[in-house]
């Protein structure tokens, strides 16, 4: 079955929230560096105006990004597309180099009433944390959470 037979089941609820997490081609470490990271984070923002969803909590790590994002009328998969086209485009421009940098596809879970988001919310939070890039969530930059 191809991503796009999967796609066509794919059921967008207004109001639903999903867990999403993509992750950089071939795990290349693209926000290790302050600048490139600085960048994805307005990207961000301009995505919530853009595409009028929201992300509850999100953190985005050397390698990849975990996020909980409540959509309003938006397609899933194209407010997906668009926070990683725009993001890809840019970052390419600021090392002058042409390539992909968002393996294709990404994970998602649409989240049921009866999950606890705030749980959710620690678990995304808690990822630099895990990988031993701060010893408190205080001193980790890239992360936000309208639970926390």
């Amino acid at each position: 079955m191809s991503l796009n037979d999967l796609r066509k089941g794919c059921f967008n609820q207004a109001n639903g929230e999903y867990f999403i997490t993509f992750t950089c081609y071939q795990h290349i470490p693209f926000f290790q560096r302050f600048e490139l990271a600085a960048l994805f984070c307005w990207h961000l923002h301009q995505h919530e105006l853009a595409c009028r969803c929201t992300w509850l909590t999100w953190v985005l790590m050397p390698d990849h990004f975990h996020g909980l994002l409540r959509l309003r009328k938006d397609n899933l998969h194209e407010a997906v597309g668009r926070l990683k086209g725009a993001t890809a485009a840019d970052i390419n421009k600021l090392l002058a180099r042409k390539g992909k940098v968002w393996q294709s596809g990404y994970f998602e879970r649409q989240l049921r009433a009866e999950d606890d988001r705030l749980q959710i919310a620690r678990y995304i939070a808690a990822n630099p944390l895990r990988k031993h890039l701060a010893s408190n969530l205080g001193q980790y930059p890239f992360w936000n959470s309208r639970y926390l």
